[in-house]
C-alpha cells in the first residue's frame, strides 16, 4: 500500500471547528500540539492511503511556522494551510483564493538596501506547488489565483491595503500562510494555501470578518476534504 501524510493548518478556532466533526467522522483520534488541538484519522482508497493530521495551530505567523515544522516533522508529505484572508485586488467577499507566489509583506530590510520582504542569503517569495493548486481549482473553477502576503497584523486601513498592492500586486491578505510557505520551502515540502475571502481589508473589515469567521462556516473545510478525496481518487500524488 502507497501512504502519504498530509498536515492540514489552521489558525483561528472558529475556522478549525468544521474540521472536528470531520475528523470524528473518519474515527480520528483527538491529540495536542503546542497546546492546541490536533485530529489524526486515515483515508484509504484502492491501495493508497493518506494519513491525515489537522492541527489549530493559532492566529499569527510565529504559531503557524512552529506548527508546520512540527507536522513535518512527524512525517508530513504535503501541507494545506487554509483559513479566512483580506480580499485585496479584485476578489470579493465569500471567493476562494489559492496562492501562485506568498512574501511576508512585515519583513522589512529597506534601511539596509533591501527590498520590502527581501531575506538576506534566501528566498522570501514562495511558490504553492503546481499540482495542489490544479487539484483545487478543479473544484474551484472560479479561485483567483494571485500573490498572497501575510503579516502580523489585521489589515483594515485602506492606505496599507493600497500599497500591498502597489508593491506586491497582492490579492489577498493574512497572518499565516508565507510563514507556513516558508517553513515548506525550507523543508522541500509541496505547500499550498486554500483561502476565503471575509472581508476587503479596510476600515470596516474587522466587523465584516468577525460577521463570517463567527459563522464558523464548514465551506473551507469541506472544500479541502474534497481535494484529499480528489487527490487519493485519482492516484494524483503517488
Amino acid at each position: 500500500m502507497s501512504i502519504k501524510k498530509i498536515g492540514i493548518i489552521v489558525a483561528d478556532d472558529m475556522e478549525y471547528a468544521p474540521f472536528v466533526p470531520i475528523a470524528e467522522k473518519y474515527g480520528a483520534e483527538a491529540d495536542t500540539l503546542l497546546g492546541r488541538q490536533c485530529h489524526r484519522f486515515s483515508l484509504t482508497k484502492g491501495d493508497n492511503k493518506f494519513d491525515v493530521m489537522t492541527v489549530h495551530c493559532g492566529i499569527g505567523k510565529v504559531n503557524a511556522a512552529a506548527a508546520t515544522a512540527f507536522a513535518i516533522k512527524e512525517g508530513c508529505d504535503y501541507i494545506i494551510n487554509t483559513g479566512l484572508s483580506g480580499g485585496i485586488n479584485h476578489i470579493g467577499r465569500g471567493m476562494i483564493t489559492l496562492p501562485d507566489r506568498l512574501l511576508e509583506y512585515d519583513f522589512d530590510l529597506t534601511v539596509l538596501g533591501y527590498n520590502f520582504a527581501e531575506k538576506p542569503q534566501q528566498e522570501y517569495i514562495y511558490k504553492a506547488d503546481d499540482r495542489l493548486n490544479a487539484l483545487f481549482t478543479e473544484l474551484c473553477p472560479d479561485v483567483k489565483i494571485g500573490t498572497m502576503v501575510t503579516g502580523d497584523r489585521f489589515v483594515s486601513d485602506s492606505r496599507l491595503k493600497a500599497e500591498l498592492i502597489e508593491r506586491f500586486d497582492a490579492v489577498s491578505c493574512d497572518m499565516e500562510s508565507a510563514a507556513v510557505a516558508s517553513v515548506c520551502h525550507a523543508a522541500g515540502i509541496p505547500f499550498t494555501a486554500v483561502r476565503r475571502i471575509s472581508d476587503d481589508a479596510g476600515e470596516t473589515a474587522g466587523e465584516t470578518y468577525k460577521e463570517m469567521n463567527d459563522l464558523a462556516e464548514a465551506t473551507l473545510a469541506e472544500i479541502v476534504m474534497a481535494g484529499l478525496e480528489l487527490m487519493i481518487d485519482g492516484d494524483r500524488l503517488f
